[in-house]
């Protein structure tokens, strides 16, 4: 089944996918491009972009740079996680120095959200899971 989009939204995720943080880049490059399962970057939902998205696990991952932390940052957050959790998903974020420092930890942590999120039986593929590179 499909998310709700707006599709006034995609220009933008097509330009975000372009300019993209290096965070977002390393993530991308580094670990969920080729992971086992399917991620998107710059993913279109209800009326927001998530950063990247997995469908077969219903996850959506955000990075957070200093703007989010903000009172209004974090009020926007909340609203767009409560939006997003109505349709059934489930929201993880990561600061901007835990990509940078912390990158093994965070590829490990999606790794297990993933697989709890798809069953513990479930394969990713022939070969199981994926180790993070540096």
């Amino acid at each position: 089944m499909s998310l709700p989009y707006n599709g006034k939204h995609i220009p933008l995720a097509k330009s975000l996918r372009s300019h993209a943080t290096p965070q977002e880049n390393h993530l991308w490059y580094d670990f969920l491009s080729t992971y086992p399962v399917r991620f998107q970057r710059q993913k279109v939902i209800d009326s927001f972009i998530a950063d990247f998205y997995c469908h077969r696990a219903n996850l959506v991952i955000e990075i957070d740079g200093s703007q989010h932390f903000s009172p209004t940052g974090m009020q926007r957050d909340r609203f767009r996680t409560e939006v997003l959790n109505a349709h059934g998903l489930i929201v993880v974020r990561f600061t901007n120095p835990q990509i940078n420092h912390q990158f093994r930890e965070v590829c490990e942590y999606i790794d297990y959200i993933v697989k709890e999120r798809l069953g513990r039986s479930a394969s990713l593929h022939e070969g199981g899971g994926i180790a993070a590179r540096r």
